[in-house]
C-alpha cells in the first residue's frame, strides 16, 4: 500500500492506495464518490470520466498513485458549477438521459467542451463526445441538451 494525498471536490485527502488501485476504484471505493461509473475499464465507454487538474481524463485508466498533490473533480463536486446547472437542466429538458448510467461521464465531457467554448455546432458535439458510449438514448437528445446548454451560456 502507498499512502497518497490528493484534493477531491475541493478537500484535501489522505489515504492508503494499491500501486494497481485506477483513480475510479480509488474515488468509487474509498471515498464512496459513485457518480464515476465504471463500464468497460478500458477507457473505451468514457462512463468514469473525472476532471484531473482541469483535464478530462478516463478514471478507470489513470492510477491512483499517479494523482499524488493533484487535483480531482468529480460530478459530485460540480454542484456550483453554472456549466454544469445548464447541463443537468437542458439534460432534463430534452430528455437525454434514461438509464443515468452515461450520464455523469457526458455531462463530464460536455462540460469540458463548453468550458472551451460556447460556439458550438452538432458536428462539433459528436465529436467532442465521440468517446463516449450510451446505450440508450441514440445520442439525439444528448447533443440536442449540449448545444441548447451552449446557447443558454451564450446568451448569460
Amino acid at each position: 500500500m502507498t499512502a497518497i494525498s490528493l484534493n477531491v471536490n475541493g478537500a484535501t485527502c489522505s489515504l492508503q492506495v494499491d500501486a494497481r488501485d485506477s483513480l475510479a476504484d480509488v474515488l468509487r471505493e474509498k471515498l464512496t464518490l459513485t457518480a464515476t461509473h465504471l463500464g468497460c475499464e478500458h477507457g473505451a465507454c468514457g462512463a468514469c470520466t473525472v476532471d484531473l487538474d482541469g483535464v478530462s481524463v478516463r478514471s478507470c485508466l489513470t492510477l491512483g498513485v499517479m494523482c499524488e498533490g493533484r487535483s480531482v473533480t468529480t460530478l459530485e463536486g460540480m454542484d456550483a458549477d453554472p456549466i454544469i446547472a445548464a447541463l443537468r437542466r437542458q439534460f432534463h429538458e430534452c430528455h437525454a438521459l434514461q438509464c443515468g448510467f452515461c450520464t455523469p461521464g457526458m455531462l463530464m465531457m460536455a462540460r469540458d467542451l463548453l468550458s472551451r467554448s460556447q460556439d458550438l455546432d452538432e458536428e462539433k458535439v459528436r465529436k467532442g463526445l465521440s468517446g463516449h458510449i450510451c446505450r440508450c438514448t441514440g445520442y439525439a437528445g444528448i447533443i440536442q441538451a449540449v448545444l441548447k446548454a451552449a446557447e443558454e451560456l451564450r446568451t448569460k
